[in-house]
């Protein structure tokens, strides 16, 4: 991002804090809204909390910023993204930048559709006493009907303790929308599944 982006990126984050903080009464809304042109969009939730996008001008990075209704920084996802704008990794840190998880999402090859997620525990790595390569905490499995419908997420936790929805409050960390998608690309049709 070039230091124009970077210092507005700043500033509409210092904004966001200001009027989080100020009480300033706005009207919540789940829609976008453009704050810089095509590289950062800014979503309001019902709650007052808010989603910061950015994104590198060559659309590869996608990076996500959850501000609580008061301001503070909870949580940031940094996305790599293919060349059709499909994530292909993702890595989750809290609002001090402490890394929690790596994500890796694996897509069909006959038409691009989203398939499964993996997420690594960051803190500790796990490894299949088999194999040696690292294990998923948890997966999460899609299937599509014939009209190509997503399924909901069907979720493998591979450890004991709380599900993923406990955790993180949704289904999946996968992209529901890219925010700054104008159409809808075509499918991937050289997408594959990441391997470990």
């Amino acid at each position: 991002m070039n230091a124009l982006a970077t210092w507005k990126t700043l500033v509409v984050a210092a904004g966001l804090l200001a009027t989080s903080v100020s009480g300033a009464a706005q009207q919540p809304s789940k829609e976008f809204d453009a704050v810089d042109g095509p590289n950062v969009r800014v979503m309001r939730h019902d709650d007052g909390a808010r989603t910061l996008f950015t994104r590198t001008p060559d659309n590869r990075t996608l990076t996500k910023k959850k501000f609580s209704a008061n301001g503070v920084l909870m949580m940031v996802t940094v996305y790599r993204m293919d060349a059709n704008g499909n994530p292909i990794g993702c890595r989750i840190s809290d609002g001090q930048g402490n890394l929690l998880f790596k994500v890796s999402y694996g897509y069909r090859k006959s038409d691009g559709q989203l398939v499964e997620e993996r997420m690594f525990d960051a803190r500790v790595v796990r490894r299949d006493p088999n194999t040696g390569k690292e294990m998923p905490v948890q997966r999460i499995c899609y299937v599509y009907d014939p009209q190509g419908n997503r399924s909901a997420p069907i979720v493998y936790n591979l450890l004991p303790g709380k599900t993923f929805e406990e955790v993180f409050g949704v289904k999946s960390s996968a992209l529901e929308t890219n925010p700054f998608s104008e159409n809808p690309g075509p499918a991937n049709p050289n997408a594959r599944p990441l391997g470990r």
